[in-house]
């Protein structure tokens, strides 16, 4: 068992005891972080029984074969609402993993705050005994004919499908690497995990990697850290900056420094310039932080620890008289940078089954994606198939945040679609991404296709506040065990 490091998590509860920075009283702070004042935060109902009657407005008696393709936050949090929604349905969810991982959990485990018992259960728990939950993977999709086939050769039918089938981290995309090398010679990756075994070893990986960086900066030489963030869409697009701060505070808690550099393939830290500007201010606070922008992991060499970044740079051409403008050209350069530490976020992308079925996108950067509508989440030509979740090629970051506000969406669709009606449920874009800036304070950046879209406008979105990291760190969690994976909201 790994020893965790309390010291961080005492001044957190100190402020609990009088008013905290920013104005909100030890009362307010108490019963905002409590099940029904935080539930009101977050914009959930006030009570449950509003929730199920909002529920009960979304129901069919007619029978139809539903096949659910993902036991994850998603796929789950659809199974949830279709089980109420349709009690004359026969449902079957396919996915192999009997252990559901809470992945936000990982961050705090390497932060040492949360272990492997904190953020796993069965996922028996979460699926009912009517439900055919067939223990294995979708091989291929026929969506042509309503049918998958799983990896054992069983072909499955169905009327309506909902496609909940995540996203699969690939390391070796990154020349001269493999699962293998995550936690030796200076490499980890909070994201290492086996959703199928339950497993998540990237955060305890990552808390050691911590303990290790400060071991070495404690020895008078100042050690040189990387933190990546690939060129493809990844799950949590804040995580790489969380690690990197988090990291950096362990090391300022005693004093100590790094030469930190943050190598990723956007051009800027946020894509929306209020939590951009935030997060500058934020880098300013810590030992030398360098960015190194559109800069894309392509290789490494683990013995001699160097990496090599692919950067994309513009070249200024000629000046136009007309446009009153020059002329500009990307092209790319590779780029050697050695280390002591890195912390690597690998490429991410669909299923295989999916790339290769008819089902995703074929064109641009969602290419490979499920194709649907950003709005109804239906297909865009299947019109019974549904998606959720990270593996739905629309333009948001991935978050556990987006699939709860898609899953009503999805089932009031589903219904819609399996009464003949019109689809009326709307999907807005809605993201959030807790970026946990120091041990104590997260800038909850919550946004949608329109912009920054703040769940209490009168707090300031892109400020780091405590009260964002004790509502993460200690009520999230149980809201999305007993709550979310529920169907209540």
């Amino acid at each position: 068992m790994i020893k965790k490091k309390i010291e961080h998590s005492k001044p957190l509860i100190d402020l609990l005891h009088g008013e905290t920075n920013e104005g909100i009283s030890r009362r307010t702070a108490l019963k905002m972080m409590g099940v029904g004042g935080a539930a009101t935060v977050m914009g959930i109902p006030s009570s449950l029984q509003a929730a199920e009657a909002e529920a009960a407005n979304i129901k069919s008696d007619k029978k139809a074969k539903i096949l659910i393709v993902g036991a994850g936050s998603g796929g789950i949090m659809a199974l949830a609402r279709l089980h109420s929604a349709l009690p004359n349905a026969d449902i079957t969810i396919i996915a192999p993993n009997e252990i559901h991982l809470y992945q936000p959990g990982q961050v705090f485990m390497a932060a040492g705050l949360y272990t492997i018992d904190d953020i796993k259960k069965d996922n028996k728990d979460f699926i009912p005994d009517d439900v055919n939950w067939i223990k294995d993977e979708v091989a291929s999709f026929d969506p042509d004919n309503n049918k998958v086939t799983t990896r054992a050769g069983k072909e499955v039918t169905y009327d309506y499908m909902v496609v909940a089938t995540g996203m699969e981290y690939h390391y070796k995309w990154i020349k001269g690497l493999t699962e293998d090398d995550i936690g030796k010679n200076g490499i980890s990756s909070v994201y290492l995990s086996n959703l199928e075994e339950g497993t998540a070893k990237g955060g305890d990986i990552t808390w050691e990697w911590f303990e290790a960086l400060k071991e070495a900066a404690a020895s008078g030489k100042k050690p040189k850290a990387i933190y990546t963030q690939p060129s493809t869409a990844i799950k949590c697009g804040g995580a790489p900056q969380k690690i990197l701060y988090l990291s950096a505070d362990h090391l300022r808690k005693d004093n100590l420094g790094a030469d930190f550099i943050f190598a990723t393939n956007s051009a800027k830290l946020f894509k929306h310039p209020e939590f951009d500007a935030s997060l500058q201010k934020v880098q300013k606070q810590y030992d030398t932080i360098t960015n190194k922008f559109r800069h894309n992991l392509v290789a490494i060499d683990i013995k001699n620890k160097v990496a090599t970044f692919e950067e994309t740079y513009e070249i200024k051409g000629e000046y136009d008289e007309d446009l009153e403008e020059y002329d500009t050209s990307e092209e790319t350069r590779m780029v050697d940078m050695s280390y002591d530490f890195i912390h690597i976020v690998p490429p991410m992308g669909a299923s295989q089954a999916l790339v290769d079925s008819p089902l995703g996108w074929r064109k641009g950067s969602a290419k490979g994606w499920l194709e649907v509508d950003q709005h109804t989440m239906q297909h865009r030509r299947y019109e019974n198939v549904f998606g959720i979740g990270d593996v739905c090629g629309i333009p948001i970051c991935r978050t556990g945040g987006s699939a709860r506000h898609q899953a009503p969406v999805v089932v009031g669709n589903l219904v819609a679609a399996l009464e003949g009606k019109a689809l009326r449920e709307k999907f807005d874009g809605y993201t959030v991404c807790p970026i946990k800036t120091e041990y104590g304070k997260i800038i909850l950046a919550e946004f949608n296709y329109e912009g920054i879209a703040p769940t209490i406008p009168f707090l300031d979105p892109a400020e780091p506040r405590f009260f964002w990291w004790a509502f993460d760190l200690y009520q999230l969690k149980p809201m999305y065990w007993y709550l979310m994976l529920r169907g209540w909201f």
